[in-house]
């Protein structure tokens, strides 16, 4: 193993922070939530940063903290939209391996709430749909592996994600 980071990448509702404090936990790793990060560093939740700088405003701050993380050995759940970074991804490629969960359209929109709370990263008129269009051909480019989370429970998918990160 090049590495003993493992990064989360995804769509916001699959359950990469849930399902990351659980796999750090089962292997022994240190959980890193970036949008924590990003919130803790800017002093605001991720929708007032959205807000106070823009769409281009806040994935330039995403892609500056998101550089800037640098564990040794820890499970890192990503926001949604790190993956419009191609500095930030070629960093996390660098420092781990990249496991994308993976859910369908219809199971995201099942999971999700009110999408500006969250800080989902939309452009104006862009539909939730278009999003995922949008994200998953970026997710498959940077993935070293996809764990499909349709149909599973939390043990599950984190039971499928250690036994590859165990490999590798």
């Amino acid at each position: 193993m090049k590495t003993k980071n493992i990064v989360l990448i995804g769509m916001p509702g699959v359950g990469k922070s849930t399902i990351g404090v659980v796999l750090a936990k089962n292997l022994g790793l240190s959980f890193i939530d970036s949008d924590l990060v990003i919130q803790e560093q800017e002093g605001k939740r991720l929708h007032e940063l959205i807000e106070a700088h823009g769409l281009d405003g806040f994935l330039a701050i995403e892609e500056r903290v998101n550089c800037s993380i640098k564990p040794q050995a820890a499970v890192i759940a990503t926001g949604g939209s790190v993956v419009y970074s191609a500095a930030a991804m070629r960093h996390f490629g660098e420092i781990a391996r990249i496991c994308y969960l993976k859910l369908s359209y219809a199971g995201i929109e099942d999971r999700l709430g009110d999408l500006a709370r969250r800080g989902v990263v939309l452009r104006a008129g862009q539909t939730l749909e278009d999003l995922y269009a949008e994200r998953v051909p970026l997710y498959e480019k940077y993935a070293d592996v996809t764990i499909d989370c349709e149909m599973k429970n939390i043990r599950e998918i984190v039971a499928e994600t250690a036994r590859w990160a165990e490999q590798v």
